[in-house]
């Protein structure tokens, strides 16, 4: 072999081994540095920033006394909960309340997400947990709070090879530093999440997650002190804040905080020194409906949307009359609706099968009104949104509710456990829409005249509220 080629040869091997031991050195140092989480050292919030959730707070301030007064206890033999679960719709205020225990305390806080754990490398997210109780122990008292647990807490797949996967190890690493601190150790982890049913049961035993606290969406008192609270925090007068707790039902703490900010923003819009009652109804209805166009001319959308509204609203008086219709409009929306009718429930009361199939009634009522009108062949496909809202109800009808024929049977559980669709379910779906469809069309059809002058005042006027409906009708 001539000399250039060995040289070559011993070129390509030193440059080989050069690049592998690089990448492995770069690799070393980007796991070393994945294995650590930037924490909140600190939370300074108490109980009296968040407002609502009397009953989820009162457990909480228990938990309070048992950080800071452990000797009450022990003299009981009674141990702290070494876990507190939780759970509730998004935006309800999970997180603030971790917070505030945290606070109330006094103790160091630890924030986390259970997406921190979910890694690519292998017991990357196991180290991450082991590393995170490991801090919180030389703290001594403290709240570890993990947001968003679902993500590593899972249900395993039981009996399956798959059971020592990644996702499965960080989890079997949670559950053992949860058995491993001592009772009076003063650490307590807190965690959140939207859907419990998701959880290992292994998470949820007593020793783990003991106590579990549902975080509800508000109902009126608890709306209208959160509405003050934010408002306290703004420049606002001559708000009707009893009217607006009557507007937000099943509006979450969130959601009420995204409504006062986006009338805070009108306001500057406007160069108002104020946030008024006026700007707190625009930004819902931008809100809930979207911001209106402006500018549009199109008399065919429009005369096919007033009827489609026209029937949305007179089926909502008829069926639903508890129900407060706040505005009908057939102008175009920045969220693609070519025109709304909006509404809010009158009490917050339980849903019984009659009010559920009345909601579908009045879900297809515009579909229907279309088709009396104009006929079948000339409907349009504004009906989308209520078409995939009345899909998403029928099947809870009859999958969940049980609600449909006299089959006393969670469908959606059966399908799951029997891990096969069921043909029965989609039929019954089928069954239910044809013959709720079969009697709004009815009413409709029998109240034709009152659908159709809403129908001439919204083609003249565009919008009409809830008076000029009831003497329209």
């Amino acid at each position: 072999m001539e000399t250039y080629q060995v040289i070559a040869i011993i070129g390509v091997i030193i440059f080989l081994y050069f690049i592998f031991f690089k990448n492995k050195n770069s690799a070393q140092k980007e796991i070393s540095s994945l294995s650590e989480i930037e924490y909140m050292g600190s939370s300074t919030m108490t109980f009296d920033d968040v407002a609502g959730n009397y009953e989820a707070k009162q457990s909480l301030l228990e938990l309070v006394d048992f950080i800071n007064n452990p000797q009450k206890y022990t003299k009981f033999n009674v141990r702290m909960p070494k876990g507190i679960l939780l759970y509730g719709e998004p935006g309800t205020g999970k997180t603030l309340m971790a917070k505030a225990l945290a606070g109330e305390a006094g103790v160091p806080f630890y924030a986390v997400s259970g997406s921190d754990f979910v890694q690519v490398y292998a017991g990357l997210g196991a180290g991450r947990i082991r590393n995170l109780f490991k801090k919180a122990k030389k703290s001594g008292k403290s709240v570890i709070f993990i947001d968003e647990i679902d993500a590593i807490g899972k249900k395993r797949a039981g009996g399956s090879i798959k059971g020592s996967d990644e996702g499965d190890r960080t989890l079997n690493a949670l559950l053992t530093e949860m058995s491993g601190f001592a009772d009076d150790s003063g650490t307590l982890v807190v965690a959140a999440t939207n859907r419990i049913d998701t959880l290992d049961k292994a998470l949820l035993r007593p020793g783990r997650f003991d106590r579990q606290i549902e975080i509800m969406l508000p109902d009126k008192n608890a709306r209208k002190d959160i509405i003050q609270l934010y408002l306290k925090k703004m420049r606002a007068e001559d708000v009707n804040i009893d009217e607006l707790a009557d507007l937000t039902v099943y509006f979450s703490g969130a959601m009420i905080e995204n409504l006062i900010n986006e009338a805070g923003l009108a306001a500057i819009r406007e160069g108002s020194d104020k946030i008024t009652d006026r700007h707190i109804k625009q930004a819902y209805l931008d809100v809930l409906a979207g911001a209106e166009k402006k500018d549009y001319d199109n008399e065919r959308q429009k005369t096919v949307t007033s009827y489609h509204e026209a029937g949305h609203a007179y089926v909502s008086r008829y069926l639903l009359p508890e129900n407060k219709i706040i505005r009908v409009s057939v102008i175009p929306t920045s969220k693609g609706a070519g025109g709304y009718t909006l509404s809010t429930p009158g009490t917050e009361e339980v849903m019984t099968k009659r009010k559920i199939r009345n909601h579908l009634c009045v879900l297809m009522a515009g579909r229907a009104s279309e088709e009396v009108f104009f006929g079948r062949d000339n409907i349009t496909a504004g009906a989308q949104n209520d078409i995939e809202k009345v899909t998403s109800l029928a099947l809870d009808y009859v999958s969940k509710y049980g609600m449909h024929d006299d089959a006393f049977i969670n469908y959606q559980l059966l399908s799951d456990k029997l891990r096969i669709p069921l043909p029965s379910l989609e039929s019954s779906v089928k069954k239910l829409t044809s013959e709720i469809y079969e009697e709004v069309y009815k009413i409709v059809e029998e109240n034709r005249e009152k659908v159709e002058r809403i129908a001439r005042v919204l083609m003249e006027k565009e919008v009409i509220y809830r008076d000029e409906l009831d003497n329209l009708i």
